[in-house]
């Protein structure tokens, strides 16, 4: 039985009678074979190369079961994963030591550009261990919690992991998350604390951290340092001495197909005519955020069109439907899994595919329960889902709204304690745990809604703590909210880009700040626009342009007032008339100036 953990898969009648095959033969290769005239070629035996040239091909037949560990490294953001992964290439021979190993697995722009890992990446090793030679598939995970899809499929092609901690920052957010995704997944877990030359490092506290919070003795602790090498040789004793001798082997099929996205990551193979049970445990990606994007000229679209498909046959994660605006014109409505995987994704569109485009004001998926047979039949399900606030239903149609909410995970120096437990109340939270990781450290839990944090919030946390406190988040279902359709309205027209989903409670705040930014934004006419926030028929904020004026009085030296007040009601009168017959079009980069700032707020 075979599991699709990655993309680019193919299901045909004949496939699981050749992967059976090939496994036999042993010609499944791992990713990343190593370099001719390395030490790793040394470390292989002669009998694994396929010829005598010694080329980059190895027979797997030379390693059995017994001998090969499939490991991945998982941590918090920036606690040195990438740096151990190239520590642990270079002790094994598969990269030559130089100073210029930097997250050699690294191989996106936009990872090297953030310092952060986007995909997982693997690499083989090939390491004599008492007199054995051992495989070591390597899997080298992102650490943001929008790419924590990207760890748990990771997670499912391994028996064991090692859980990297900072020895001077301790246990932080996505730690914790990482940890439960390996024990759910009843992995292996070696603990390592890293970063042990730092100054400030301590790392007994971290591993009484350890013992704490996760029930990990703290003697299983191994202490090293990534950036220097120290320890880090007992690292790769302890996968190979921890984790279990399961069977199995880290590769992927080549096979051709009409469209990638019939395979789902998770689909479990199995030979014709002889099913089997799925493999339980995968979970489907589920978009948290969604957001139009539109290209900036029109003429670029079908470029535009072509470098999405491209990167979403890269990035699966990214749902994709199409969407049509009057202002901005064709595009599509995108579902990402968070902020920074929207922002990697849009980064990525510029660097690799040298596209420009637009991108409104990211949302969450929210839900409503239709209130009536006929309704039902119309949708054909009894509970809707909404990506698009434009068509989110009246009031009238449904019996309640559903909005989606998260599981938050905080974790912060307690002197920020009470900024940060203001914070989240003043975000419609709910606090649900508060735990103290050690003399100095806390742990908050609060169950946030998710269209409070998506935003805006991570950066409020940071800014409030310092740069100290480390927040994660995972998926809590939805719960029935006081949900508000708020219309933006252009002298009594509605502009459809600008309509936003808010909680009755915070519609003014909302609707007032978008009046203002519009007010900044939009080109002065010859009349005046009134810029207005509605909830239905009532309007909730106002902000108004003033119209240019021209001074009609100018060649009034003097005379009777009537000829003055004359002049000025003729005016008012042209600008009344022209007010009724004139249409405000708001300027594509006015539109660009007020979908960017919201996202920057």
């Amino acid at each position: 039985m075979w599991t699709l953990a990655g993309q680019g898969w193919w299901r045909g009648r004949a496939l699981a009678a050749w992967v059976t095959e090939a496994a036999r033969k042993g010609l499944l290769w791992p990713h990343l074979a190593p370099a001719r005239g390395t030490a790793a070629e040394a470390r292989a035996p002669d009998r694994c190369y396929s010829s005598a040239d010694r080329k980059e091909k190895i027979d797997m037949s030379c390693f059995p079961v017994e001998n090969i560990r499939n490991f991945s490294i998982i941590a918090h953001v920036d606690h040195g994963k990438s740096t151990l992964a190239d520590r642990l290439l270079e002790l094994t021979g598969a990269i030559d030591k130089t100073k210029n190993n930097k997250q050699v697995l690294d191989k996106l722009q936009v990872e090297r550009e953030r310092g952060i890992t986007v995909k997982a990446q693997t690499a083989s090793l090939f390491y004599n261990y008492e007199g054995k030679q051992y495989l070591l598939n390597l899997i080298d995970t992102p650490g943001h919690v929008d790419f924590s899809y990207e760890v748990s499929r990771s997670l499912s092609a391994c028996q064991g992991v090692l859980l990297v901690v900072d020895a001077n920052e301790g246990i932080q957010a996505q730690t914790v998350a990482n940890f439960f995704l390996a024990f759910e997944a009843q992995l292996s877990i070696i603990p390592v604390i890293n970063k042990i030359d730092l100054k400030n490092a301590d790392p007994e506290r971290v591993e009484k951290q350890i013992e704490k919070v996760f029930d990990i003795p703290g003697d299983e602790c191994i202490k090293i340092s990534a950036k220097l090498g120290t320890n880090v040789e007992s690292v790769l004793d302890a996968v190979i001495k921890r984790i279990p001798l399961y069977a199995g082997q880290v590769g992927y099929l080549i096979a051709g197909m009409k469209d990638v996205t019939e395979a789902q990551i998770g689909d479990t193979l199995y030979l014709h005519k002889q099913p089997v049970e799925p493999l339980p445990g995968f979970k489907s990606a589920k978009p948290m955020v969604f957001a139009g994007m539109y290209p900036v000229d029109q003429s670029e679209y079908n470029n535009l069109k072509s470098a999405i498909e491209k990167l979403t046959l890269n990035d699966s994660s990214v749902v994709v439907h199409r969407d049509s605006s009057l202002a901005l014109g064709a595009g599509w409505r995108l579902g990402f899994l968070g902020l920074l995987h929207m922002e990697v994704f849009n980064q990525r569109l510029e660097q690799e595919y040298n596209a420009s485009v637009i991108l409104t004001t990211p949302t969450v998926p929210y839900k409503a329960v239709l209130s009536s047979a006929k309704l039902m039949k119309e949708y054909r399900e009894k509970e809707i889902t909404i990506i698009n606030p434009a068509q989110f239903p009246d009031k009238s149609k449904v019996t309640e709204y559903l909005e989606p909410v998260v599981l938050g995970t905080i974790i912060t120096p307690d002197e920020y304690t009470g900024k940060i437990m203001m914070l989240c109340q003043a975000r419609r939270a709910v606090q649900k745990n508060m735990m103290y990781i050690d003399q100095n450290r806390v742990m908050l839990k609060y169950l946030f809604p998710l269209n409070e944090i998506v935003v805006d919030f991570y950066d409020s946390l940071k800014s409030l703590s310092s740069g100290y406190a480390s927040f994660d988040y995972e998926d809590a279902g939805y719960q029935t909210a006081e949900l508000v359709k708020m219309d933006i309205l252009l002298n009594g027209s509605i502009v459809e880009e600008l309509v936003t989903v808010v909680h009755k409670d915070k519609a003014y705040s909302v609707g007032k700040a978008i009046c203002e930014r519009l007010k900044d934004s939009l080109p002065r006419q010859l009349f005046e626009i009134a810029i207005q926030a509605a909830l239905g028929s009532k309007i909730i904020a106002r902000e108004t342009v003033k119209a240019y004026r021209k001074n009609v009085l100018a060649k009034c030296y003097g005379g009777d007032i009537t000829r003055k007040m004359k002049l000025l009601k003729r005016q008012a009168e042209g600008k009344k008339k022209l007010r009724k017959v004139g249409n405000v079009e708001v300027p594509k980069d006015a539109f660009i100036k007020v979908l960017k700032t919201q996202s920057d707020k």
